[in-house]
């Protein structure tokens, strides 16, 4: 048997494992700053760090945009609070970009730990670029994992935020590279009555188990 520990890994569909940590902001409950409202919760593997640097600013200047979307963002990585400010007034100080959103601080590696952002196979004493998208009742809707050496994409963070959004609203699911404005994917018939009707919709029909439509 080894004695490695075991690290936990939510899932999709499991509901956000709630916790209490300092942030750059001040105190948080994860579950009541959260509450109601789409949340993107990511990782970094430490301050001071050059990736991590760009990826946080990227994460700052798409403010208006997480706003306009309803969404929040609460960044983290195993360091201290102490580290964390002197990281954000660094960045301010060098490149006028404030990282507004708060930033936990997890010196001891709980909230790591209870979101498998630790990986012992990269790192076991830094988080791997995580990114989970919670949805407003709390409930993990998508999950990425970068490695430490591999930025992420913001184009795709926020595509696939619409996208889960625009699902959820209309019913509907998206093909291959969906973006705002292309055609959805309407839920395949579950009867006969449902494919005949179908057959004689407007949709644009692939077969009778993919058609898709305007929304």
């Amino acid at each position: 048997m080894s004695d490695q520990e075991i690290y936990s890994m939510p899932r999709i569909g499991d509901m956000a494992p709630d916790f209490s940590a300092m942030t750059t902001t001040g105190p948080m409950r994860f579950s009541d700053y959260i509450k109601g409202k789409w949340t993107i919760l990511f990782s970094h593997p430490a301050d001071f760090t050059p990736v991590c640097t760009t990826e946080m600013s990227g994460f700052a200047l798409e403010k208006n945009f997480f706003e306009e979307n309803d969404t929040k963002l609460v960044g983290l990585s195993i360091d201290s609070i102490h580290s964390h400010i002197a990281w954000v007034n660094n960045v301010r100080k060098n490149t006028g970009v404030l990282f507004e959103f708060p930033i936990i601080a997890d010196i001891d590696m709980k909230v790591s730990k209870l979101y498998g952002m630790l990986q012992p196979g990269e790192s076991e004493t830094a988080a791997v670029r995580a990114v989970f998208f919670i949805d407003p009742n709390g409930k993990i809707r998508l999950i990425m994992y970068y490695p430490l050496n591999v930025g992420r994409n913001m184009d795709e963070i926020k595509r696939v935020l619409i996208a889960l959004q625009t699902a959820d609203k209309h019913k509907v699911a998206m093909p291959l590279d969906w973006r705002p404005g292309q055609k959805v994917i309407v839920p395949p018939p579950k009867t006969v009555a449902e494919m005949q009707e179908r057959e004689a919709s407007d949709y644009e029909m692939v077969d009778f188990y993919l058609a898709k439509k305007s929304i």
